[in-house]
């Protein structure tokens, strides 16, 4: 979290909860569109915490990252922002479809080994 973001504990719970809510909306076809666009704005939200990872060596430490790791977190994003994209269009083009199946394995397939 950068330093200049008041509160930091209330912010990262915050936006853990609309990760997870917004989340489990897309699984539902009545709320999709609305948990895709949240998770779209989230996604632009929390981007500024990934800049700072990147660019902190103390918040790679305190999370026990490497500067590269928080280079590829950076570059994971724009998967993330299509995913939420698509999940959030009741109707999408053909190639958006093709993009988004092939991103979404080895997008998942990054975020479970991060537990490692």
């Amino acid at each position: 979290m950068p330093p200049y973001i008041p509160y930091h504990d209330f912010f990262v719970y915050l936006s853990g909860f609309f990760e997870v809510l917004f989340g489990l909306m897309i699984v539902f076809k009545k709320t999709r569109y609305i948990g895709g666009t949240g998770l779209l704005f989230l996604l632009i939200a929390v981007f500024p915490a990934n800049i700072y990872l990147f660019q902190s060596y103390e918040a790679q430490e305190i999370l026990n990252i490497t500067k590269s790791g928080a280079f590829i977190r950076l570059f994971f994003q724009l998967p993330l922002l299509i995913l939420a994209y698509w999940h959030a269009n009741e109707k999408t083009s053909h190639n958006l479809d093709v993009i988004s199946s092939v991103i979404f394995f080895p997008t998942i397939i990054y975020f479970l080994t991060l537990s490692n």
